[in-house]
């Protein structure tokens, strides 16, 4: 009869032989480096920057309590500028050459498409922040953002009910890349199945960094006069959102009769904005900063004390950040290295406070365990929360409402080890 081991004992057990085969210079060192990958300049500098922010803060703390593994901790900050091919490159550079335990890093979905065959290809560690289109599971990144199910579908649905003044004709509108792309195929097929008919749905993309809204102002304006309540879906990027919004005004589009929600406008976006005119216009996301728990008020003051401004806001990618670089402590913590075979497999099921009252889970998709709040925007800056899940939602790598992702499962822990199977790689004794 074989003896069966528990979970955690096999973990310490690995942690040792990984920690025993690691190279004497590695073991010597008495720092532990984290990579930070975003953009302090260009176009996604806007959104971006605070993420940086967020890591360094929370390494300071970390250091403060004693550090990991009884090391310091070391943030090695790059910048890629808002340049996608950029981003590989200083990839490869902070695992081959700082020899990072593992990377904090990227917003947009072309930027992260960019670095994943970096991190694959050496076996790299990515935590990335951000809400994204699913249609995606590796094993060498965790994705602490939302997943269409956990962002897209559920705005839409909110939409669709009496309390979000149910909407009838919709404008996908989106920055010309792969996240808008395809969540808007999601949210397309999603809305065709709810009986939407093909005509009812308007879809666009423009450039990043695109400022002349005129035209698809608008066009969204014609749209939405055809006798049915309209709404816009915004997948738009960094800083176009503040000529749009702008634009929106500008031709008079309110709320109440257009109302847009966006799922790429955060707080840290809105503080660069003149929000008088975009009050009662909605955002879909995880965490608002306006939300009221003991957690959230004690990161809150974290934040202010690190940054030494009263004035700076927090938002969603921030928790996703914050709850991302928790778990890998912990991680490490019961692995007993940074090593990333033994540290992702101590990933799964780690659980973290959320900000917003309730427990974030890390389930074996590399996914998370989340709530989804709807916000109205108000004129501080701020969201007033209209609406929320009565609890969290598990991520889905892979999109119900897509042909092509019948039967796809993410699920990497024995017998599966797999980010895209359609079947059991390995029948149960």
């Amino acid at each position: 009869m074989r003896a069966k081991l528990g979970l955690r004992a096999l973990i310490a057990a690995g942690g040792l032989l990984w920690a025993a085969m690691t190279p004497m210079a590695y073991a010597a060192d008495d720092t532990i480096k984290i990579g930070v990958l975003h953009s302090l300049s260009g176009t996604m500098a806007i959104s971006e920057a605070t993420l940086k922010d967020t890591v360094l803060m929370m390494v300071d703390d970390l250091n403060k309590k004693g550090g990991l593994l009884g090391k310091k901790v070391e943030a090695v900050v790059v910048d890629p500028a808002s340049d996608w091919p950029l981003f590989a490159e200083k990839a490869r550079e902070l695992i081959q050459k700082d020899k990072v335990a593992v990377v904090f890093g990227c917003w947009t979905s072309v930027s992260r498409k960019s670095v994943l065959p970096v991190f694959e290809e050496l076996n790299g560690l990515l935590f990335y922040p951000v809400q994204y289109e699913g249609e995606e599971s590796s094993k060498n990144v965790f994705y602490t953002g939302a997943a269409p199910n956990q962002q897209a579908i559920p705005a839409v649905d909110y939409l669709m009910s009496k309390d979000g003044g149910e909407v009838k004709r919709w404008v996908l509108e989106g920055t010309d890349y792969v996240y808008p792309q395809t969540t808007n195929k999601i949210l397309k097929a999603y809305l065709l199945a709810k009986g939407v008919p093909e005509a009812d749905v308007m879809v666009n993309y423009t450039p990043f960094g695109f400022a002349d809204w005129q035209t698809e102002v608008a066009a969204i304006k014609k749209f939405g006069g055809a006798g049915k309540k309209t709404a816009v879906v915004s997948t738009v990027n960094g800083d176009a959102n503040v000529p749009f919004y702008k634009e929106l005004a500008n031709q008079g589009i309110k709320a109440s009769d257009i109302p847009v929600v966006a799922f790429s406008v955060g707080e840290e976006e809105l503080s660069g904005f003149d929000t008088k005119n975009l009050v009662g216009h909605l955002a879909a996301w995880n965490y608002f900063e306006s939300v009221k728990t003991p957690e959230n008020a004690a990161f809150i003051k974290q934040w202010h004390t690190f940054t030494k401004n009263d004035k700076r806001t927090t938002n969603d990618p921030m928790e996703a950040t914050y709850i991302g670089f928790k778990m890998w402590t912990q991680a490490v913590e019961q692995a007993g290295t940074t090593n990333v075979d033994a540290v992702r497999q101590a990933m799964y099921g780690q659980k973290v406070k959320n900000l917003t009252g309730g427990v974030a889970v890390m389930n074996s998709n590399h996914h998370l365990s989340k709530p989804v709040l709807i916000g109205e925007i108000q004129a501080n800056g701020q969201f007033d929360t209209v609406w929320q899940t009565k609890g969290v939602i598990k991520a889905d790598a892979w999109s119900p409402y897509l042909p092509e992702d019948k039967g796809k499962i993410a699920d990497w822990t024995f017998p599966w080890a797999c980010g895209n199977c359609t079947a059991p790689k390995y029948k149960a004794d």
